[in-house]
């Protein structure tokens, strides 16, 4: 009686353990299910606030479905029009991609955000400068603090996530050209009308903001593009520290890819060539790369090719050798420019977050 009471106990307790662990699984499942899904969206110019403003639309919770957790990571390297000048004349870090990622994730055209967005007509003093810009410098100058000046124009505008600049460093981007020529400074890389071999920044390697590297490494997905490819999204790859987050981290890692090459920086390029400039630069930090399967029409892309700009060509097979994994679909919207709708673009991220590609 004594045996059969002790196995009787012992398999209690092995059943009550299994159900406590089971219960616990269970519980950490619902967890996940609950809680947001994290997204870093990388880039600048005028690609990452298409990509913010569709995501922003999803972000809020509803009944069946947790929400977003965003974070928007910015380049810094910035140097033309109100950007450059501010830099130039008050030594302020550039604020125009931060402006328009915290417009974007506002999700609406809001007065605040038509201010922010209003730019000086003119051709002296103010003219040229958006409002957004002048706020942002103006509020880093009086708290002392970029990332606060930042974090203020977020909460003024009810931005459905955070941007980050990328790096809190004065930097400037640094370009090799094919014919070992240097170029330095973003805005004149465009007008060299040269092949790129490499860029690099200036000061090289610079410190991460705070908070940059952990939201990577905690991240469920990482968007990389789609944007001018050595001038807005790669300066984020290559702030120190970042590189190597983009590797441990365990979040998938598509590269949304640019419908058009861009005059004077992309010249030629297939998908396949923006895809090994990255690794090259930085190693193999990503998973899978979005692609459009629509056609545009061909009177648009005759205008297009009169300015120099031509198709991203795809190639499946040679993407799928490279170690990416190409995932098509209509990207386009509608319309006489070829550009990508942020809608159909984050319908294929979140589809792609939730299946794990």
């Amino acid at each position: 009686m004594i045996e059969s009471d002790s196995v009787l106990d012992e398999t209690w307790s092995t059943q009550t353990d299994a159900a406590q662990q089971a219960g616990e699984q269970n519980e950490l499942r619902r967890g996940l299910e609950l809680r947001p899904t994290r997204i870093v969206a990388m880039g600048g110019g005028t690609g990452l606030p298409m990509v913010l403003k569709g995501l922003a639309r999803r972000a809020t919770p509803k009944p069946g479905e947790p929400g977003l957790d965003l974070t928007a990571v910015v380049a810094m390297s910035d140097d033309g029009g109100s950007s450059g000048r501010l830099r130039r004349t008050r030594g302020a870090l550039p604020p125009g991609d931060v402006r328009n990622c915290l417009v974007a994730l506002a999700e609406g055209k809001g007065p605040l955000s038509e201010v922010f967005q209003y730019r000086f007509a003119g051709k002296k003093g103010l003219a040229g400068h958006a409002v957004g810009n002048l706020l942002i410098s103006a509020l880093a100058e009086l708290k002392g603090d970029f990332m606060e000046a930042v974090r203020v124009s977020g909460t003024l505008l009810g931005a459905k996530g955070r941007v980050l600049p990328s790096t809190l460093a004065p930097v400037h981007l640094v370009a090799q050209m094919e014919d070992s020529t240097e170029v330095v400074g973003e805005s004149n890389i465009c007008r060299a009308r040269g092949r790129i071999r490499k860029v690099q920044l200036s000061p090289s390697a610079p410190a991460p903001v705070d908070g940059l590297l952990e939201s990577i490494r905690t991240a469920d997905m990482i968007v990389i593009g789609p944007g001018s490819l050595y001038s807005s999204v790669m300066p984020n790859l290559l702030v120190d520290g970042v590189a190597q987050a983009l590797r441990e981290t365990r979040a998938l890692k598509v590269m949304v890819a640019n419908l058009m090459t861009q005059p004077g920086e992309t010249d030629g390029m297939d998908c396949l060539d923006h895809v090994r400039a990255v690794i090259d630069h930085v190693g193999p930090v990503l998973d899978a790369v979005l692609v459009n399967a629509a056609t545009p029409c061909e009177e648009a892309v005759r205008r297009y090719a009169r300015k120099g700009s031509t198709p991203v060509r795809v190639d499946r097979r040679a993407l799928i050798d490279a170690g990416v994994i190409p995932v098509e679909a209509d990207l386009l919207k509608e319309g006489s420019r070829i550009r990508h709708d942020g809608r159909k673009v984050t319908r294929c991220l979140l589809k792609m977050a939730r299946s794990g590609i």
